[in-house]
């Protein structure tokens, strides 16, 4: 309290629950909540788990016992499992999982038992701040402008050229390697910088801010969307185009 004005120890937003009122920090780590979408880095494989960089306090787990096995067989995991971790998940790959579980110090358990999660192939990593990224009931959009959009929970954002034919025989292990087309390229460079330019301003992320942005950029150069004045103005034309859905 001062000068009988509340006065927050942080700066965010607020949001109110009938007579308790929290501030959420703009510039928070992520803290993990059961059900969240999120993506991670591989950091450490260690005995029947491995340690994943999820932006959070803590480094996250994801156990051998919480994944498919390739071909998507139901079985106990073995000795031979537990030696080819390796080729399933190594250090610096990137995966996407949910989180199944909250351990009581905050730190998170992971798994990637449905066909949509697993290793992630070719693509671009944007790291942003958890609390902008908006929660919704799916986090894996397939844009019409040619991408899709994993939008992780724990601020890591993954944009990807979107796959012609679902793989399903692979349980989330393969990943594709083949050149990505110069088309598909400046897609993803400009949903890139256009998710920079939203995040810059302090736009919440989700498909329809994206899109709409993405949609504003296309008479400017990919290039170009990083300049202050190009981005402010941007970002102007997605406000409004929100605002006038909404209204």
């Amino acid at each position: 309290m001062g000068e009988e004005k509340l006065i927050a120890s942080v700066a965010g937003s607020v949001e109110r629950v009938n007579k308790l009122i929290c501030v959420k920090a703009l510039k928070t780590r992520y803290i993990g909540e059961v059900g969240d979408i999120v993506v991670g880095r591989i950091t450490e494989v260690q005995q029947k788990r491995w340690k994943v960089e999820t932006n959070s306090r803590l480094d996250s787990v994801l156990l051998l016992s919480s994944m498919n096995l390739p071909g998507g067989e139901l079985r106990r995991r073995s000795a031979e499992d537990e030696l080819a971790m390796r080729g399933y998940l190594q250090e610096g790959d990137l995966i996407s999982a949910e989180v199944q579980a909250v351990f009581s110090d905050g730190a998170v358990s992971l798994h990637t038992r449905s066909l949509k999660y697993g290793k992630l192939g070719q693509g671009v990593l944007v790291q942003v701040s958890p609390s902008l990224v908006k929660r919704q009931k799916t986090h894996f959009h397939d844009l019409p402008c040619g991408a899709s959009v994993i939008l992780g929970n724990n601020g890591f954002i993954w944009i990807y050229p979107t796959p012609e034919h679902k793989e399903e025989e692979a349980g989330g292990f393969m990943a594709n390697l083949e050149p990505v087309s110069l088309a598909d390229r400046e897609v993803i460079s400009r949903l890139r910088n256009c998710i920079v330019s939203l995040v810059t301003q302090r736009m919440m992320l989700y498909d329809t801010s994206i899109l709409y942005c993405y949609e504003a950029s296309l008479p400017h150069q990919i290039k170009d969307i990083l300049k202050p004045e190009i981005m402010e103005e941007i970002v102007m034309e997605t406000r409004q185009r929100l605002l006038e859905q909404e209204g």
